[in-house]
């Protein structure tokens, strides 16, 4: 009984129920021959064609470099943007709560200075009426 389909790359398997050892391993030894023709036949790293595609991998793969650098530069600028930033509204808040601070301060001291200048107004006026009504009576 022989079965021949045809596998995925168009070649047409053979395979045998009755195949003896010596088919089996003449078999073998032509797939490996055929591999090893295939290995040689392949384009050797000194080609020129060779030359051109390692060339044009590593034009790649500095293109590739550049262009990170060139990311992570600006990755980097934009992070020191965003610090500055950041520090330059700190100080802006620090400075606004320090103006509001200082400017409740100043209400307050200017509220205390109220209270005793009205207290030293009372006190005068209760004063000059103490000394009024000693002068009536005396």
């Amino acid at each position: 009984m022989l079965i021949e389909p045809v596998s995925e790359k168009g070649n047409l398997l053979k395979l045998s129920n009755d195949n003896s050892f010596a088919e089996r391993r003449k078999s073998a030894e032509k797939s490996k021959h055929e591999l090893l023709a295939k290995f040689k036949s392949a384009p050797k790293p000194t080609d020129p064609e060779m030359q051109e595609r390692l060339a044009a991998r590593d034009a790649v793969a500095s293109a590739r470099t550049a262009r990170r650098a060139e990311r992570d530069a600006s990755k980097a600028e934009e992070s020191n943007r965003l610090l500055i930033e950041a520090e330059a509204l700190a100080v802006a808040a620090e400075a606004q709560e320090k103006a509001e601070a200082e400017a409740r301060q100043a209400e307050i001291d200017s509220r205390a200075s109220r209270v005793v200048a009205d207290e030293a107004a009372r006190k005068a006026e209760r004063d000059r009426r103490y000394a009024a009504r000693k002068a009536r009576r005396a």
